[in-house]
């Protein structure tokens, strides 16, 4: 590595290990994820990417990843923008979109997305499940096909929730934070009508709680049921001792930002997708 940005397709071990100790040296810097989990999972488990490296006096200085083939988008560690990386990145690909983490002020480039991190604190009040409604926590090699054809529903028309696969389920589910007694389900007349997921971040300072995935089938849509998985899934965080909680949601979803809002969540973060093309 040198001190410019140099790109690799696959890491090496040594690699590895010094990506890994600048994202968990940035994680405690900025008190949140350096970067995206499924980035991060792409360097732990050396998955194929293309890999951006900078190296300052011998030592890894910045790291960034790129993936996708059609639409590709980078993050850097920390979430930040770097000029220099985007020239060196708009002389492989005609367009980039980048995430800019954290920010107020975005660098010169389409916005074309905008994530808001949701914060509440626990516990809040819990919402009772409808009449003859069976809520009940995932089975691992039992609940996998209907809960995919449940959210991928629910998300048909989202960017990255509507079209996962057995492979991306088994992924996060083989993860070691992964918790099925925090997976909740709800099942009306035999059938998943919708699901809450939560995920517990046990290496955090904070130890805070997330609504990781929320979703109701179409056919159940219009019940009250986005409100009462939040709540139950609320809930199920506040039983395993966390204080707080986040989720995720996309600024121009007006009707989830009003439902989370209402069960007392405030915007503590922006996330924004920036487009950056090729001149010339």
């Amino acid at each position: 590595m040198s001190d410019s940005w140099q790109s690799t397709t696959s890491l090496t071990p040594d690699q590895r290990l010094d990506v890994l100790n600048l994202l968990n040296h940035t994680d405690t810097r900025l008190g949140r994820e350096a970067i995206d989990e499924v980035h991060r999972r792409a360097v732990v488990h050396g998955w194929p990417a293309e890999h951006w490296l900078k190296s300052r006096d011998g030592r890894l200085d910045g790291y960034a990843l790129l993936s996708g083939s059609e639409h590709p988008t980078i993050e850097m560690c920390g979430g930040g923008f770097d000029e220099q990386l985007l020239e060196e990145v708009l002389k492989k690909h005609a367009r980039v979109d980048w995430w800019e983490r954290d920010v107020h002020e975005c660098a010169t480039g389409q916005v074309v997305r905008m994530l808001q991190m949701m914060c509440i604190d626990l516990p809040v009040p819990v919402i009772d499940v409808p009449s003859g409604a069976n809520l009940r926590t995932f089975e691992p090699m039992h609940d996998e096909d209907r809960w995919l054809e449940q959210n991928n529903a629910a998300f048909a028309h989202h960017p990255e929730q509507g079209a996962w696969q057995r492979e991306d389920l088994a992924e996060r589910t083989n993860e070691p934070w992964f918790d099925p007694s925090g997976f909740l389900l709800l099942e009306i007349d035999g059938r998943l009508a919708a699901s809450c997921w939560t995920k517990v971040h046990e290496l955090h300072p904070d130890r805070f709680g997330e609504i990781y995935v929320v979703s109701v089938s179409p056919d159940f849509q219009g019940r009250n049921l986005g409100r009462v998985m939040v709540s139950q899934g609320l809930a199920a965080l506040r039983k395993k001792g966390v204080a707080s909680a986040v989720l995720f949601v996309e600024q121009s979803n007006v009707i989830a930002k009003k439902l989370y809002e209402s069960i007392g969540f405030w915007v503590g973060r922006e996330d924004i997708l920036v487009r950056f093309a090729r001149t010339s």
